[in-house]
């Protein structure tokens, strides 16, 4: 049986909803009420902001702390970062990466992945970061910590850059967005700098003695004690596994037999010394890389070239920069592994003692550690293929390093053909063997590989 009480009941609610209906329409019809929210929307956003990905930004500030970084890399006549320029490059990788991510709902932080490295700091829920803020403090510590030794010149450069970009910046922000993203920024750099303190390139070791045996590398002119990080191959890699199944077979066993294989190893570079063209004498002295950037971070400058002409956004450049960086830096850490292992013998003093031109000089000066296998065409292996991963191996560019030194442009149609070119330098230069050159590009292509196929930059 039915209450007699349903219908009234049920009439009254009808009627109060009809009520409540009919006072917000005539509220928000109410130009009062549409201020009053827009005043609470404009209140809300300075606390949040826009949520903005990192993908709507350009990469400007990351492509000028570049710009800055090669500057300070381009000295004429010395080397005083020797192989630092390229594991400083991975750290500011890793940074920039850091400092930005959290802006790419699709992408995720690289800690657990990298070899020790530490947490990073979490970001305040629902409120917004400039990202570009973020990247700048981030870069800015970075590269100040990284290259105290500059020149006074270049430290002011650093911080005129830093404050020319935070004042673009703030013009466009929230104040507390700004320092919001400056703080965490400047704690994702602090954590990437104290951790590259820790990856053994710091560590005193004592003197190395090349030790002998027929055959085995040691100093030779023009630098007859030098000896160049002998223990850089002891380094922290960044990412375990990244050398496994990457190692080709030595060069040759040394013989002075004229028909081993050894002495026709040699007798090449001889051979091709003797009969240099223009253009080959020119393609060793394009990648002599001094003065310039030594020690592999000519290939930052292609890096910065090619990044340049792409224009990309912000995201694509961080992870750009951290995949090309880690790669070139652990491709550097293998190579220096397997030179002090093998030992193997430089050209001059093969070619002035046993084919017997005693006064016989290569093009460039012998470099003060063993030949094999060869840093240039191990980098450039490493870098063509995460390049090739990122732009496809058909892609032509041309570099324009050296146009200040009045060297012409030198155009490629794909990644390997530059590196074969970077390979056939270093033999017309007199101080490596092509076997070396073929088999070092192969090995970096490899750790590259390694890299790519380990690290999960999405999620």
């Amino acid at each position: 049986m039915k209450s007699k009480t349903t219908l009234p009941v049920y009439s009254c609610l009808f009627l109060f909803s009809l009520l409540v209906v009919v006072s917000c329409k005539k509220e928000i019809n109410d130009k009062g009420f549409q201020q009053r929210e827009m005043e609470k929307a404009t209140q809300a956003n300075k606390t949040n902001g826009h949520l903005k990905q990192t993908k709507t930004y350009s990469a400007e500030v990351a492509s000028k702390w570049q710009d800055m970084q090669l500057k300070m890399l381009r000295i004429a006549g010395s080397n005083p970062y020797s192989l630092n320029g390229l594991r400083w490059f991975a750290y500011c990788g890793v940074g920039l990466y850091e400092s930005v991510v959290p802006g790419m709902p699709a992408y995720q932080s690289l800690y657990g992945q990298l070899t020790d490295m530490p947490a990073m700091p979490a970001t305040e829920p629902g409120k917004a970061y400039h990202w570009p803020t973020s990247a700048n403090a981030a870069l800015a510590f970075l590269n100040k910590n990284f290259y105290l030794n500059t020149s006074v010149e270049n430290k002011r450069s650093m911080d005129s850059l830093e404050d020319a970009l935070n004042t673009a910046y703030r013009a466009g922000v929230n104040e507390e967005i700004f320092q919001r993203s400056v703080a965490f920024g400047k704690t994702v750099a602090q954590r990437i700098f104290d951790w590259s303190k820790t990856d053994g390139a710091l560590t005193v070791y004592p003197p190395y003695d090349a030790p002998p045996g027929t055959g085995l590398w040691s100093p030779t002119a023009p630098n007859p004690t030098s000896v160049v990080a002998p223990y850089w191959g002891k380094n922290r890699l960044f990412v375990q596994g990244s050398l496994n199944n990457t190692s080709s077979p030595p060069p040759p066993s040394y013989s002075t037999d004229p028909n081993s294989a050894y002495y026709v190893m040699v007798k090449e570079v001889y051979d091709i010394s003797q009969s240099l063209t223009p253009e080959q004498r020119a393609t060793a002295l394009y990648f002599r890389d001094n003065p310039g950037f030594q020690a592999g971070t000519h290939y930052l400058s292609m890096f910065s070239q090619i990044m340049n002409s792409e224009n990309p956004q912000l995201d694509f450049y961080a992870v750009a920069q951290a995949k090309t960086g880690i790669a070139l830096a652990d491709a550097n850490i293998g190579c220096f592994q397997m030179k002090y292992q093998l030992i193997v013998d430089r050209p001059i003093k093969y070619i002035r003692q046993v084919l017997g031109h005693t006064t016989w000089n290569p093009v460039l000066s012998t470099p003060g550690h063993p030949e094999f296998p060869s840093g240039h065409s191990q980098n450039g292996g490493a870098f063509a293929k995460v390049f090739a991963s990122l732009f496809g191996e058909n892609y032509q560019f041309t570099l324009h390093t050296y146009d200040n030194l009045g060297m012409s442009p030198r155009k490629y149609n794909s990644f390997s053909e530059m590196t074969e070119d970077v390979g056939r330098s270093r033999v017309y230069a007199g101080i490596h063997y092509t076997y070396t050159c073929t088999e070092s590009r192969k090995q970096g292509e490899k750790i590259a590989q390694n890299i790519l196929n380990i690290l999960r930059f999405q999620n």
